[in-house]
């Protein structure tokens, strides 16, 4: 007993989910924080990959000079992984035993929203026992954190996407294609937005822009063709579409079951898997299935990224953000205080218990892009999309339809829907009623056009 009082007290260091730009900074940021407090710091390899089995081998001892200037570096030092802890008891229990055999007082835990999730358990159970505070990673921008602020990564990640789409804008200009890019971004869709914004990228597409609805693959494709074929309307047979991975869990799966360009894998359950539907495959598939089955010529590539943002080394931003973060942990942590996500806001440390941001379900909740906000409107202003002005005037209608190779009647049965909010078909009865009444009068116009001009060719 009287050695344990005088045993020096650690910190263990975990990283948990996917890479993120800036891990290295709030590593190097801990470890020299809590060395300088008079702490042993012990990096644990792999997250919780190790702990899950009971086995507490796979450690590091850390030291300044082991951290000093990685934080330029992208990755993770110590590893990461996805092993949760929480699903199931055994696993739990195991984890625990691992943690007590390296006698830890203090664990600083690294990662996203299950990461998080996990350290709240761990911190509940152990019941003082162990000290946990959490800074929160993700590049897809997605926990509510105070003051609109970024989990850290995000805006490397974002600045690495910009100039991969800035490239791509430029090879579609000289080649005269069309590039469909898929970014990172299951459940909210800043990261897309971010690039395709700071990238003048021609349109973005989010999942938030259809609001809680469930939605067709179709109006996906409608967007794309309709943006197609405006572009064309104004000399430009080309353009970059960037969309969020994320907009393939509002399409109805039963739909989806049946489209032919859709491979479906899945479950043990029979739902299925989402993540590895080919976003941007499909919808070139069928946008250029649309176009050339109308005679209209077009190249369009997809690719996706992601994983090349990931592990890049963090910008200027990222470097700063994570010494702040990974301070504020150590200091939170040696005030007293236990189980927050720790952030900074203007400078100050704001941390946010477990308890107030992971909900009943035992998330926590998804921070999404607020599409009422000034920001997203301004960046739908520079989007070129089917807009409500291409529909005030006949004359405008038919030369875009005259370019897609359609009649008016088809281009507003085919594009009208897409300027509601949210484009969605069939929102209510009363716009049913609406359209139906705008395409019989557009029908109206188009038959008039067509007698005036056969009456003029008959003279």
């Amino acid at each position: 007993m009287i050695k344990d009082h005088f045993r020096k007290k650690s910190l263990g260091i975990l990283v948990g989910g996917g890479p993120a730009p800036g891990i290295n900074g709030v590593i190097r940021s801990v470890t020299i924080e809590a060395i300088n407090s008079g702490l042993n710091v012990i990096g644990i390899l792999d997250g919780f990959q190790y702990l899950v089995k009971g086995d507490s081998t796979h450690v590091k001892e850390l030291r300044i000079d082991d951290v000093s200037r990685i934080h330029f570096l992208g990755g993770s030092i110590l590893g990461t992984s996805r092993e949760n802890p929480t699903t199931s008891k055994e696993k739990l229990e195991l984890t625990i035993k691992a943690l007590t055999e390296l006698q830890l007082d203090y664990i600083v835990t690294i990662g996203g929203d299950d990461t998080a999730t996990s350290a709240y358990t761990i911190e509940s159970l152990t019941k003082g026992q162990l000290e946990i505070a959490h800074v929160p990673k993700t590049i897809d921008n997605d926990l509510p954190l105070p003051g609109n602020m970024p989990t850290f990564g995000f805006q490397t990640a974002r600045h690495m996407g910009v100039n991969i789409v800035q490239s791509l804008m430029m090879d579609a200009s000289t080649t005269k294609r069309w590039y469909y890019v898929v970014t990172m971004g299951r459940s909210a869709g800043h990261l897309a937005l971010g690039i395709g914004k700071a990238a003048g990228a021609t349109l973005t597409i989010i999942g938030e822009e259809f609001r809680d609805r469930t939605i067709k693959f179709d109006t996906i494709c409608d967007i794309l063709e309709g943006a197609a074929i405006k572009r064309m309307s104004m000399g430009h047979p080309y353009g970059v579409a960037v969309l969020a991975e994320g907009i393939i869990y509002k399409v109805d799966q039963e739909e989806l079951k049946n489209h032919p360009y859709v491979n479906l894998e899945k479950d043990t359950h029979g739902n299925i898997r989402l993540s590895e539907i080919d976003l941007g495959r499909i919808a070139k598939d069928e946008v250029r299935r649309r176009l050339r089955e109308r005679n209209v010529d077009i190249t369009i590539v997809n690719k996706d990224i992601g994983y090349e943002l990931r592990c890049a080394d963090p910008i200027p931003f990222d470097c700063e953000y994570t010494q702040d973060l990974g301070y504020a942990a150590v200091r939170y942590l040696l005030s007293g205080h236990s189980g927050a996500i720790v952030t900074v806001d203007k400078g100050k440390l704001i941390p946010i218990k477990f308890g107030d941001i992971i909900g009943k379900d035992g998330k926590i909740k998804v921070r999404e892009v607020d599409i009422d906000s000034d920001s997203y409107k301004v960046a739908r202003k520079y989007m070129i999309r089917i807009e409500q002005n291409d529909f005030d005037e006949v004359k405008n209608v038919a030369r875009l339809a005259l370019i897609g190779k359609m009649t008016s009647s088809e281009f507003v049965k085919r594009f009208k829907y897409l300027i509601n909010d949210p484009p969605v078909k069939d929102v209510t009865k009363t716009y049913k009623h609406t359209i139906t009444t705008e395409l019989q009068s557009d029908s109206n116009i188009e038959n008039k056009d067509k007698t005036e001009t056969e009456g003029k060719s008959k003279k």
